[in-house]
């Protein structure tokens, strides 16, 4: 049997849904427990978020995954800003997972963000999710973070090519990026309990997180 896919935009009805399957889907993989469910909690409020880049992924009429955008900025050496683009959370349920419905989000999205006049994406990541959708470290593309350093997981994808070129950039995410652990802590409290454990992908974030690219 042939499966109904389709990508649209989340409506008010898929938020608890979204919400639901961002927690199973983060949950002990990158610390015990997981934050990113509260981050889209908040996230929808605020001035940063980009409703139009917020989709949901339909399997059989059921929401199986989930991609939000935010504004950040890059700024150049003249001190000019330049706003782009920054996506997550993005998941896919856990039994759904490494089957390419990330992949689709992902493509459909880039699609819809170029039409609306955005040339870069600049995102935290495992580079092994992400250098097969168009991405490459943040150092080709001379872009830092505040401190010059150029973290390993911090990866570019132009989507107008050598839009960046010939200048080096100071990345800059949105501000509600900057979670309070104990306000996600209480929010989490609220849904059904998991168990918080140590799974060795929590190693690989420390050091991928913690990792950066030298000059």
């Amino acid at each position: 049997m042939e499966h109904q896919i389709k990508i649209r935009n989340e409506r008010k009805s898929d938020y608890e849904t979204v919400e639901k399957i961002t927690r199973e889907a983060f949950y002990n993989l990158y610390v015990p427990g997981c934050t990113e469910h509260y981050l889209v909690h908040i996230m929808r409020e605020h001035k940063d978020f980009i409703p139009e880049l917020d989709f949901v992924l339909e399997l059989d009429g059921e929401v199986i995954g989930n991609v939000m955008y935010t504004r950040s900025n890059l700024t150049d050496e003249s001190g000019q800003q330049k706003e782009i683009l920054t996506f997550g959370p993005l998941c896919v349920l856990p039994g759904y997972q490494r089957m390419g419905y990330g992949k689709m989000l992902l493509e459909y999205s880039f699609e819809k963000a170029a039409e609306m006049g955005y040339d870069t994406i600049v995102i935290f990541g495992s580079p092994a999710n992400y250098v097969g959708r168009g991405f490459q470290s943040c150092k080709k593309y001379q872009v830092s973070v505040e401190n010059g350093k150029y973290p390993a997981a911090m990866m570019v994808k132009e989507l107008i090519p050598d839009v960046l070129a010939g200048k080096k950039w100071v990345y800059q995410d949105s501000p509600v990026m900057a979670i309070n652990e104990q306000d996600a802590q209480r929010y989490d409290d609220a849904f059904e309990k998991l168990e918080k454990k140590y799974q060795p992908s929590q190693d690989e974030f420390y050091i991928m997180s913690h990792a950066f690219i030298e000059e």
